[in-house]
Parts: C-alpha cells; sequence; structure tokens
C-alpha cells in the first residue's frame, strides 16, 4: 500500500533543542496531503527524515512501495553538475547508488593519469553493466522523454549537458516532469514550485492533479495548495495537527480550532479549582470531624488524578509579524520610460508609473522582468552587453527607491549580525530590537546575515525597506521564501503603504491585490494588462497574446 503513516516523530538539531516532537500524521493512498507552518518548524526535515537522509530522535514511520525525492534545492545547490548527475540524485536507491557508483568509476578513469589504467578500465565496465542490469538505460529513456517536455533546447547526452546551461525553471520542470510521471508509489516533494513562472505553476497544478502516486509536499504557494492538496498537515506548537480538506478551508478550521482549544482549556482550568477548592474544603471538615477523612481522602485522590492526566493543549500562539510600510508623496508621474529594452531581452516600449499604483510585472521565466526591475533600481549589471540598456528612464521628483532582492543579495549585509543591520537604519539598541520582535527575527538578533534561513533573510530585507522609508518600493519575488503567515503580513502593509509599488512575482495570491500588468513574452513583446483576471487569461497563453481582449502593445 502506497500510504505513510508517522507515529510520535521527535527530532532535535545537533547541540539544539527539540524542533518538534509528537508529530503523528496519515496520508492514505493516492491522497496529496501539503505540509504546512512557519518558516523553521521542521517541515523539510520531516521530508528529509521519511527520505532517509535525517534519523530521527524518536517515534517511527512507514511508507508502502517505492518513494521518490525531490529537495528544496534540487538542481540548484551544484550547477557545474551534469543533467545526469542532478538526475541519478532523484532515482530510486538502488538506481541511484549504481549510477553515482558509474560517474565515480567513469571519473577516475578519465582522471588523466595512466597509473591502473586496466583497473580503473574494469571497474567503469562493471559500472555501466550494473547500471544496466538496475534498469540505468530504461531511466535513461524516461530522462529524455523528460527533457523533450520541459527543457527549450534539445539535450543530446544528459553525460556533458551541464545544469548551469539550463534556466532554474527548467531544472525544476524537468525533475518534477520525471518524478510526476514515474508511477512511483509515494513522492515527497519539498517546494515543487520554487522558481516557477506562472504558466509551469499552472501545469505542475495539472500534473499533480493527475498523479496517481501517494504525495507529501511542502509548499506556500496558497493558490496551488488550495487547488491540488487534499489534506492540510499543521505544523505548529511543536506538534502537528490534520486539515482534512482543502486549504481553501484551512484558515476557517484553524480559527474554529484555536477557540475550541481556548474553551477547553478554560474547562479544565475551572474544573481544577473546584476540584481542589473541594477537597480543601473536606480537609477542613475532617480536620473538624474525623468522620469526614474518608471523603477528603477521596476528593484529594480525585483531584490529583485530574491534574496528573494534564491539561489540554493551549491554543497555538500565532506568528507576530508586523509590517508598516509608511511611505511618503511623491510627483504623480514616478517613471516614465521611453524606448527602453535591454540586450535582446525585449524589444524597446514606453509606459508611465504614476503615484500609487500598484504595477506587476509578469511573463514567463528567462524574459527580463528581473533585469527591467533591475534597470529601474539603477542595480543592473551593464558590464555584460547581453544587459545593456537603452532607452530612458527617468523618476519624478520626490521619489526614493528601495529594492528588494529575489536572492537575498546583499553584499552590505555580509559579515554582519541582525541587530548591526538593524541600528544603522534605526541607531538605537531598543528600538532596533523592537523591530526585529515584529518580523519575529529578535531571537536572531546576534545571528550573522549569512547564517540566516531564506524566510528570515526576506523578512531582514523587507524590513530595512520599512525603516529607510522609500516611497517607490521595487519587489523581486518578495513572498518565494517567506511562509504563508509572512506573505499576509507583507501583502497587508503593502496594502496600507503610501507610496507606489512595482513587483515581479509568481505568486498568485500576491498579485490578486494588484492594480495593472506590464506582462513580456518570449518574443520579446511587451503588453500593458488592466487588471487581474486579463492578466491569469495572458499567461495561460503568453504566445498568443494579441488575441486576449484589453491587451494593448507597448512595443
Amino acid at each position: 500500500m502506497s500510504s505513510i503513516v508517522v507515529s510520535e516523530l521527535e527530532y532535535a538539531p545537533p547541540g539544539a533543542d527539540s524542533l518538534f516532537f509528537d508529530v503523528s500524521f496519515g496520508v492514505a493512498p493516492g491522497e496529496h496531503a501539503a505540509l504546512v507552518g512557519a518558516n523553521g518548524v521542521g517541515k523539510s526535515t520531516i521530508l528529509r527524515i521519511l527520505s532517509g537522509e535525517y534519523e530521527a530522535d524518536e517515534g517511527e514511520f512507514a511508507l508502502g512501495g517505492n518513494v521518490l525525492t525531490m529537495t528544496q534545492d534540487v538542481g540548484m545547490s551544484r550547477p557545474t553538475d551534469t543533467l545526469r548527475e542532478m538526475l541519478v540524485e532523484v532515482a530510486p536507491k538502488a538506481l541511484r547508488d549504481a549510477g553515482r557508483e558509474m560517474i565515480a568509476a567513469e571519473k577516475a578513469m578519465l582522471d588523466g593519469s595512466d597509473a591502473n589504467a586496466n583497473e580503473k578500465g574494469m571497474k567503469f565496465a562493471e559500472a555501466i553493466t550494473h547500471w544496466g542490469d538496475m534498469g540505468g538505460y530504461e531511466l535513461e529513456s524516461q530522462w529524455a522523454a523528460a527533457a523533450r517536455r520541459s527543457v527549450k533546447t534539445e539535450v543530446t547526452d544528459f553525460s556533458t549537458r551541464l545544469v548551469s546551461e539550463l534556466s532554474g525553471g527548467e531544472r525544476k520542470r524537468l525533475v518534477l516532469d520525471l518524478l510526476l510521471n514515474s508511477g512511483a508509489d509515494v513522492l515527497l516533494l519539498d517546494e515543487p514550485d520554487n522558481y516557477l513562472d506562472i504558466p509551469t505553476r499552472v501545469w505542475l497544478e495539472e500534473q499533480i492533479k493527475s498523479c496517481k502516486s501517494t504525495i507529501l509536499m511542502v509548499s506556500h504557494d496558497r493558490t496551488l495548495l488550495e487547488r491540488v492538496a487534499t489534506k492540510i498537515i499543521v505544523i505548529e506548537g511543536s506538534g502537528c495537527w490534520v486539515h482534512g480538506g482543502s486549504y481553501a478551508t484551512f484558515p476557517e478550521a484553524r480559527q474554529k480550532r484555536q477557540e475550541l482549544l481556548g474553551d477547553a482549556l478554560k474547562r479544565w482550568n475551572d474544573e481544577e479549582r473546584r476540584l481542589f477548592h473541594h477537597m480543601k474544603i473536606m480537609k477542613q471538615r475532617a480536620a473538624q470531624n474525623f468522620k469526614n477523612a474518608t471523603k477528603a481522602n477521596a476528593a484529594e485522590t480525585r483531584w490529583e488524578k485530574f491534574v496528573a492526566i494534564g491539561p489540554p493543549p493551549p491554543p497555538v500562539p500565532d506568528q507576530q509579524i508586523y509590517v508598516t510600510l509608511r511611505g511618503a508623496d511623491s510627483a504623480r508621474r514616478v517613471v516614465k520610460l521611453e524606448q527602453v529594452s535591454i540586450g535582446d531581452l525585449f524589444f524597446p516600449f514606453s509606459d508611465e508609473v504614476h503615484f500609487g499604483e500598484r504595477l506587476g510585472l509578469i511573463g514567463p521565466n528567462g524574459t527580463g522582468k528581473s533585469h527591467l526591475l533591475g534597470a529601474l533600481a539603477g542595480t543592473l549589471d551593464t558590464r555584460d552587453g547581453e544587459a545593456e540598456v537603452t532607452g530612458t528612464i527617468q523618476f519624478g521628483p520626490r521619489t526614493s527607491i528601495g529594492m528588494f532582492t529575489q536572492v537575498n543579495d546583499r553584499p552590505d549585509f555580509h559579515g554582519k549580525q541582525c541587530l548591526d543591520i538593524v541600528r544603522q537604519r534605526v541607531f538605537d539598541d531598543e528600538k532596533s530590537m523592537k523591530s526585529l520582535a515584529r518580523y519575529g527575527l529578535v531571537n536572531n538578533a546576534r545571528q550573522e546575515f549569512h547564517t540566516l534561513s531564506g524566510g528570515q533573510k526576506a523578512r531582514l530585507e523587507i524590513l530595512c525597506l520599512e525603516l529607510e522609508g522609500h516611497n517607490v518600493l521595487l519587489l523581486d519575488e518578495p513572498t518565494d521564501n517567506l511562509d504563508i503567515e509572512s506573505s499576509e503580513a507583507l501583502e497587508l502593509a503593502l496594502d496600507g503603504f503610501q507610496g507606489t509599488v512595482i513587483a515581479v512575482s509568481h505568486d498568485r495570491t500576491f498579485l490578486g491585490r494588484f492594480d495593472r500588468f506590464v506582462m513580456i513574452n518570449d518574443d520579446g513583446e511587451v503588453y500593458s494588462l488592466p487588471d487581474y483576471e486579463t492578466a491569469m487569461i495572458a499567461l495561460a497563453d503568453p504566445a498568443h497574446l494579441s488575441n486576449v481582449r484589453l491587451a494593448k502593445p507597448l512595443t
């Protein structure tokens, strides 16, 4: 049976307190379940335990059938690898071991030295034979089929084509295509939507819905969770609980659960006080009349047994993230673009952005959206001819520009602790600590920037934008590493922000709050789209934007 059963799982990182304990849940055959919770509660760790990468401190689990795993950073951590090396790592264990052995033997044979050449050749021949016997050639044919569907340029040799020659989205789609069409009994997917553009996320939704495998995944994409998850497993309060339905009904279910937990705890406290008070009265009566001693002892036993069982769990404290983006007034015309293009990424186009607008830059991966945001910020590296900016970009008076980077690449933060970074903008220790507390970072005050998680880095960068008081925010994938609560806090803050926002994002829930959109398609054409609904229609078929009603060409 392709089920997942987890019982009383507990794990503590080396030298640290328990990350979670008493985690128990089940996923039935064919179910598509999602692990949700705040950054740092252990969602990815649970997947790593189930895949055998980590060992739990306590508890047990069982996975039925063959299991395939996709890590969060697949294809990203080692860009100099070949596609063969990347895909071997997501193969079934026996094939993975055989593939690693074959690759190591081949490298040893080709290392340029003549020492033990015959022995190296023999080992390579044995490794190739073992690879074939284990089903390696059948797997290679699956790689080829997935590559034809997922990679824009033909892949002729997986052993020489480098991972870095594919975009991040192509790498992720190639692995997902392979896994979702593998016929595996169980799939463990850690943030499968990261690095995917919106058309590919829609493709992912359809692939998951049609997949017969049992799936346990981690994702922060609320739209994807609403459309594909049949069960929500919530990691919070050092344990977990299960919502047996779609993410669409999860917020309401969680609120109701919190209320019930609060009521149950209040009833327990009331009953404990009642039993304790009754015991005290009986003790006083027994002191006055020994005939009441039996009743007093019985009252004491009843109270002790009640206390020994313990109270029900309290409501889980909500993650308190308070984002307060203030902004300020600027000229009505914030920025004017005249015949702007960057290399050969897109055709020259002209547009204006006015004060208070929420403008989304959308389109498939690789069309130049982040390059355009970098050109607006003045941070684009133009030493490469492909990034040469032509045309003019003119900002209006009284504009102050703040930039959020997609990869949280802030050289000015390197080697500095969080408190030092914030103190440079607040100039007061107490106020700095209060600011970190509002963003859930007070416990990371003395931690260096490079050691933070992706979500923590994102929150710190948004906090700095707030403290700097800009009235024009340029945001490149701001919700990519944020947990759902942090994304919602950012969205609420942007609603009240007195200024202009231009953002690149593939988060459909986040984009749903924007006023209008500029879309760049694969052919380099640029279109203006007046609302979210039109933008989603255009993204469904970006190659035929001219047929989309209300789409206005800017090139």
